[in-house]
């Protein structure tokens, strides 16, 4: 039955995003917010609002026994949660079918499934997906050495759970395997109450290559194509773009090939996006993880194919199915975003809340900005520090990097530090432009010049 009423159990940009994709549909809105949204642009932009209980602000968007309640008790048939918050907690879908609230998303078996990169490796291995050369499960400093002297260092020890960039240590030789161990459990059992870890070979020149995926739970899958995400700071994503230029023709049909295999192999339902590393100089994907949610980058995806992701998603939830065959989706130009933060970069990226005194966003044919902000408002200290996505698309890459370039030199953000800055900086580097960077060369590179975000 299609959804006529949306819960949205999210907030910022990706909140505004759900609800426009809905309305889209003629499907009525009901955000959930917490006290320090109450004026956000999705509450206003919603049918309704609900303030998600009393308390504090950060934790309203956490309880998901209160966000189905609030669902269920606005008369929603349906609920969005978004990205990060519950987005991948597979209790949020369970208490959905407890409740008769369809959910925008993957089974809750299959969150749990995918949730664990372990888990992960052993279905993709099952469905003939390359891996990246690996260990299972490291139990100790001592599995560490010998694991990374079977598997030729550097490697890098990773959490089973969770993602962000926690939990995980290079490590160049034994000393450090065994050293790292105890550094990335304990980072892991603290950010995901799960300090198991597993290792990869490390690959110190990679791409950061990802594939978006659709499946309607019944062995239907297409993709949307590629995205390349490797300027990274920490291993998060600040800049991606679509397709992957560096990629040639025979492995991009490999990587396409290998994602879908893996979606269908699992009856994949919902929107869903298969990660890899691209190794360019043997030419090879391997398989990291899937995250069972709509990502921060879809827009990139969105831009090159004319396709409404998130709409989709909705109508998939409504028992609608796929609405596209592989041959009805083309790639079409060069897409990029870049993350907007509230971070001070002369303190260490630093997120810094406050009022935003001048919002002056650029416009133009090829540009699209997803963000919940307006001149006058609040960024709250409880939520991540992004504020918002600029996308630019152009014929081909380098119309794109251009005006990419001009977009960043005509943004105007006063009252709160940003990152445009930064963003400028990559924008006009010449390994950017010449498209020859990798995951760690924005701080390896360009960071490591300390005039780098010199105006």
């Amino acid at each position: 039955m299609a959804v006529s009423r949306l819960f949205v159990a999210n907030r910022g940009e990706i909140a505004l995003r759900i609800v426009r994709a809905a309305q889209a549909q003629n499907i009525e809105t009901v955000v959930g917010i917490s006290d320090a949204d109450r004026g956000s642009a999705a509450a206003r932009l919603a049918d309704r609002a609900i303030v998600l209980g009393p308390g504090p602000a950060a934790l309203s968007y956490l309880d998901p026994r209160l966000v189905v309640h609030a669902a269920r008790a606005s008369g929603c048939d349906a609920l969005h949660p978004g990205y990060g918050f519950l987005s991948e907690r597979s209790i949020l879908p369970r208490l959905c079918a407890q409740n008769d609230v369809a959910f925008v998303g993957p089974e809750p078996d299959m969150i749990d499934a995918l949730g664990d990169k372990l888990q992960a490796r052993s279905m993709a291995r099952a469905a003939g997906v390359p891996l990246v050369p690996g260990s299972d499960r490291i139990a100790s400093a001592a599995d560490a050495r010998r694991e990374g002297d079977r598997i030729g260092y550097p490697v890098l020890l990773k959490a089973s759970a969770g993602g962000g960039g926690r939990g995980m240590v290079v490590a160049n030789n034994g000393d450090e395997a065994e050293a790292g161990f105890a550094k990335a459990s304990a980072e892991a059992q603290a950010a995901f109450n799960d300090g198991t870890l597993f290792m990869e070979r490390f690959v110190p020149e990679a791409r950061h290559v990802e594939v978006q995926l659709m499946g309607d739970g019944l062995g239907n899958v297409v993709h949307f194509g590629e995205r390349d995400c490797s300027v990274q700071r920490r291993y998060q994503k600040l800049v991606e773009e679509s397709p992957c230029v560096a990629m040639p023709d025979h492995v991009r049909s490999e990587l396409h090939r290998a994602a879908v295999d893996l979606a269908k192999s699992v009856n994949y339902r919902n929107a869903g996006t298969a990660e890899f590393l691209y190794d360019v100089q043997r030419q090879e994907v391997y398989f990291i993880e899937v995250n069972a949610r709509i990502q921060v980058e879809h827009p990139v995806t969105e831009m090159v194919t004319g396709v409404d992701l998130v709409g989709e998603q909705i109508r998939i939830a409504g028992g609608a199915g796929l609405s596209m065959r592989q041959e009805d989706i083309a790639v079409s130009g060069h897409a990029i975003e870049c993350r907007i933060n509230a971070e001070d970069a002369a303190r260490g990226f630093i997120p810094v809340p406050g009022t935003v005194t001048r919002w002056q966003p650029p416009q133009g044919e090829g540009i699209r900005l997803d963000s919940h902000m307006t001149q006058g408002a609040v960024i709250p200290p409880y939520y991540d520090s992004m504020i918002g996505k600029l996308i630019v698309h152009g014929a081909n890459r380098a119309e794109a990097i251009t005006r990419l370039g001009d977009a960043l030199e005509n943004f105007v953000v006063e009252g709160i530090p940003t990152t445009i800055a930064l963003h400028r900086a990559i924008a006009r580097h010449p390994d950017f432009i010449a498209n020859t960077f990798h995951t760690r060369w924005l701080e390896q590179v360009l960071l490591a010049n300390p005039n780098a975000l010199a105006e």
